[in-house]
């Protein structure tokens, strides 16, 4: 069983990236839906600063299609939860991420920088998360990389995030601890070479039957969006992705 592979960038709505990647003059009412025609996932930005809407999450389902998937960055204020009892707060935390139902890719947890490593406390975390809802984690204190976390979140069938930073000498080593990997290239662009590369690393993976998420760096003119198309087709995704379905109400589309 081949894994998917599913490809995206860390926000969408971004006017600034007409014409490069959306068509001049895409309102922006309609720019996820022409996002969501081309790319397989979106990282969503502004669930970092507030709790998604219900309304919203709607509207976001609504726009693209059934096989989109999305990732929820969850509230920085939920960081807390990290620091002291994890099972008070998740429920509130994680609540409005259920509206997205089986279209949820996966929430994204960023461990606090400041938080170095504490094995009981990451594992009172994982512990206490929903077990019906896909978690990642990211770690960026160097303190955290060692074996022990990595046993901790494969426990828990946690993801590892993954992220390439543009001053990086060497790419970051896949650890593999749930059945979905999840990647970050944050470097400012990528040759050719370098996106054949990354898919070559995955391919193993992929070929075992992992998914694999992979989210390019937003930027002012749709660079990010131009490589996530190309590691699509370099991964022989020609076609685009699947025409949201129209869910207007027959009477509002004129029908008897």
């Amino acid at each position: 069983m081949t894994g998917r592979l599913l490809v995206g960038t860390s926000g969408f709505a971004y006017p600034a990236w007409s014409p490069r990647f959306y068509p001049q003059g895409t309102r922006s009412g309609e720019l996820l839906r022409h996002y969501g025609s081309r790319l397989d996932t979106v990282e969503l930005n502004n669930t970092f600063y507030r709790q998604p809407r219900p309304e919203a999450v709607a509207a976001w389902l609504a726009a693209t299609p059934d096989a989109f998937r999305f990732v929820v960055k969850a509230q920085r204020s939920g960081s807390g939860r990290f620091f002291g009892d994890p099972a008070s707060g998740l429920d509130w935390l994680t609540g409005p991420y259920r509206a997205f139902g089986e279209r949820l890719g996966a929430v994204l947890f960023r461990i606090p920088d400041i938080a170095k490593r504490d094995d009981d406390k990451l594992r009172r975390f994982l512990a206490a998360w929903p077990a019906d809802l896909p978690l990642v984690v990211e770690l960026r204190e160097p303190s955290w990389e060692v074996d022990e976390t990595v046993r901790a979140l494969a426990d828990h069938n946690a993801a590892l995030c993954i992220t390439e930073m543009p001053e990086d000498d060497e790419p970051p080593v896949i650890r593999r601890t749930s059945e979905r990997l999840y990647l970050r290239l944050r470097r400012h662009d990528y040759t050719t070479a370098d996106l054949e590369a990354w898919l070559a690393r995955l391919q193993p993976f992929l070929d075992a039957g992992d998914d694999a998420f992979v989210f390019f760096r937003h930027d002012e003119v749709g660079r990010g969006a131009e490589l996530a198309l190309e590691l699509r087709s370099l991964a022989g995704i020609t076609s685009p992705a699947a025409t949201p379905p129209d869910r207007t109400p027959p009477a509002a589309r004129g029908a008897p």
